[in-house]
C-alpha cells in the first residue's frame, strides 16, 4: 500500500510574528548609529522573518524530513547515476590540509594538492585508456564543450578550419547539440536503427561527399541513452577517421564500463567523465560537479592551462607554457575538493576491485528489467547495460494512463520517480538506473511498487491521474511552472503581533 504522509501544522511555511527574535543582542559598547537615517527603511523593505530560535530549528528540520535524497530513499533516475556518496570521501575532503588551502597560494606551497590531482589523472587515464586527462571542466556539458574546443583547435592547426558540422545520434543527451552549437558548429542528426544501435548505413551516407569533408566530429554516447552498448563502435570510429573527423565519447554512462572496458581502446579521440556520477562525488543541488576529460596524444598540445604533469625529474608541476593551448576553461585547477573525493573513492576500490562497480551496475539494471518486463515492455529485446529503458505505451493506448501518471503514483508509494520521456525516441519512456549501490531488497520493493501501480493503471486509472495524493505537494501544473518560474519566497503579512 502507498505510504501515507499527512501534512501537519508544523510544516506551514509562514511562521514570522512581529516582535519575535531568535537571539539576544549584546549591549552596544560603541557609539550608536542611527540606522534609520543611514540605511533608510531597510528592515521594512527586506521583510526579514521574525521568529524564535526553536521555531526556526523545527522549521528547517521539518523541511529536511520532507526532502528526498539519495540518503533517504532509492533514486532511480536514469542517465543521472544517482549513487551513494561514501562518507569517507567527505572526511577526506574535510581534512584541513585540503579544505583550508587557498586557490591563489603559490604553486610551490601545495605539493600535496598537486599529488592528488596527478593521482586522479593517472587513475582515470588507466581506467579510460586515454593518454591524457584534465580535471578542469566543472560539469559534464562543460567537459563536452571543452572536448569540442580541443577538436576545433586541432582542425584549425591542420589547416582544416572549414570543418563545421558535428554529427549526433537522435538518442543523444540534449547537452550534445547544445555544446556543439555553443562552439559554433552545425548539427546533423544520425538515426538509430531498429535494434537500438547507430544506423551505420545512414552514417555512411552522411559521410559521403561534402558530409565527409565538413565533419568535425561525431559525438556518440556509449553505452547509449537506450542503455545499450554500441556493437559497431570500432567500425564507426574508423569510418569517421577515414574522412578526417574526430570521435567524441559522451561519458555520462561510464558507470557501465568502469574497470571492464576502456573507451580509449574503442577508437575514441576524447571523452568527458562525470566525477559526480561515475566516481561518487556529490551530484545534484546545483553542484559542484566535475566534467574531467580524457584525450589521445594528438590533442594534447591544445589542453587547457595549467596542465598538471610531471617534469623530467618526476616532480608534479602546473605547466602554463603551452603555446597552442585553448586557454583556461575554468578558474584555477577546477573543483579541487571533488577530485579529493574521487581520489578517495578510486583508492578505496583499487585496480583489483574497480570492475565490481560496472558488473553490479549492469546486474542490477538487468534484474529490474527482468522483473518489470511483463508489465512494462523493454524498448529493445536484448540485455541492457547500466540502465533499462521501458515503455508504458500500452497503458496510454488502452487505459489513458501515461508514463508521467505512473511516475506520479510512484511518489505515493514513497519512491522518487525514474526519468520520464527520455530518450525521446522511445514512446512513453521510463528510464531506470539502479546503480551498483542498491541492495536486492531495495530493488524488489521498488519493482513490487511498479507492478502494483501497473495493475492500478488497468483497474483504477483515476488513481494515477490524480496522483500524488498522499504527499505535502500534489500534482503540479508543470506547463505553467515552465512558463511562469516562481522559486522565490514572498513575504505574506498574515500574522498579528503577539500580545504578552
Amino acid at each position: 500500500m502507498p505510504i501515507k504522509t499527512v501534512p501537519t501544522p508544523q510544516l506551514i511555511f509562514e511562521k514570522s510574528y512581529p516582535g519575535r527574535i531568535g537571539c539576544n543582542v549584546p549591549v552596544c559598547d560603541t557609539p550608536e548609529v542611527d540606522l534609520q537615517a543611514t540605511l533608510g527603511d531597510l528592515r521594512e523593505d527586506l521583510h526579514l522573518p521574525e521568529i524564535g530560535e526553536l521555531d526556526l530549528l523545527r522549521h528547517f528540520t521539518n523541511l529536511s524530513h520532507i526532502n528526498y535524497g539519495i540518503e533517504t530513499g532509492f533514486y532511480p533516475l536514469g542517465s543521472c547515476t544517482m549513487k551513494y556518496n561514501p562518507k569517507i570521501n567527505e572526511k577526506t575532503a574535510a581534512l584541513p590540509g585540503f579544505a583550508n588551502i587557498h586557490p591563489m597560494q603559490p604553486v610551490e606551497t601545495i605539493p600535496g594538492a598537486l599529488d592528488i590531482l596527478i593521482g586522479v589523472q593517472d587513475m582515470l587515464s588507466e581506467i579510460t585508456g586515454f593518454d591524457h586527462i584534465t580535471l578542469q571542466p566543472l560539469a559534464g556539458a562543460h567537459g563536452e564543450m571543452a572536448c569540442l574546443m580541443l577538436i576545433k583547435a586541432y582542425h584549425e592547426a591542420r589547416g582544416e578550419g572549414h570543418r563545421h558540422t558535428v554529427f549526433i545520434p537522435d538518442s543523444a543527451h540534449g547537452t550534445n547539440p547544445a555544446s556543439a552549437a555553443r562552439c559554433g558548429y552545425d548539427v546533423k542528426s544520425i538515426p538509430t536503427d531498429a535494434e537500438g544501435n547507430t544506423d551505420v548505413a545512414a552514417l555512411e551516407k552522411a559521410l559521403e561527399g561534402e558530409g565527409g569533408k565538413n565533419i568535425a566530429a561525431f559525438m556518440l554516447t556509449n553505452p547509449s541513452t537506450l542503455g545499450l552498448f554500441e556493437p559497431n563502435i570500432e567500425k564507426i570510429c574508423q569510418m569517421v577517421h577515414a574522412v578526417g573527423g574526430q570521435v567524441f565519447c559522451d561519458g555520462a554512462n561510464m558507470n557501465a564500463m568502469v574497470g571492464t572496458t576502456r573507451p580509449g581502446d574503442h577508437g575514441f579521440d576524447c571523452m568527458h567523465l562525470n566525477l559526480h556520477k561515475t566516481f561518487s562525488t556529490p551530484h545534484g543541488g546545483g553542484g559542484p560537479g566535475c566534467g574531467a576529460i580524457g584525450l589521445q596524444k594528438h590533442l594534447e598540445p591544445f589542453l587547457p592551462v595549467p596542465v598538471i604533469r610531471r617534469n623530467e625529474s618526476g616532480v608534479v608541476v602546473a605547466d602554463y607554457t603551452r603555446p597552442h593551448s585553448i586557454g583556461r576553461v575554468s578558474a584555477f585547477y577546477g573543483q579541487f575538493l571533488m577530485e579529493v573525493r574521487a581520489y578517495t573513492y578510486l583508492r578505496a576500490y583499487g585496480k583489483e576491485q574497480m570492475a565490481e562497480i560496472s558488473r553490479h551496475a549492469v546486474l542490477n539494471a538487468n534484474y529490474v528489467r527482468a522483473r518489470l518486463k511483463d508489465v512494462l515492455k523493454p524498448a529493445h529485446d536484448r540485455p541492457c547495460m547500466h540502465e533499462c529503458i521501458l515503455t508504458a505505451e500500452k497503458y496510454k493506448k488502452e487505459h489513458g494512463v501515461r508514463a508521467l501518471d505512473i511516475s506520479k503514483r510512484l511518489i505515493d508509494y514513497g519512491y522518487h520517480p525514474p526519468t520520464n520521456y527520455f530518450p525521446m525516441i522511445v514512446p512513453e519512456c521510463l528510464m531506470i538506473e539502479p546503480t551498483e549501490t542498491e541492495a536486492k531488497e531495495t530493488l524488489d520493493a521498488f519493482c513490487d511498487a511498479m507492478i502494483a501501480i501497473c495493475k492500478e493503471a488497468v483497474e483504477t486509472p483515476e488513481l494515477l491521474h490524480d496522483a500524488p495524493t498522499t504527499q505535502i505537494v500534489g500534482r503540479l501544473d508543470e506547463t505553467k511552472a515552465v512558463k511562469d518560474l516562481d522559486v522565490r519566497w514572498k513575504f505574506a503579512d498574515t500574522r498579528q503581533p503577539v500580545t504578552v
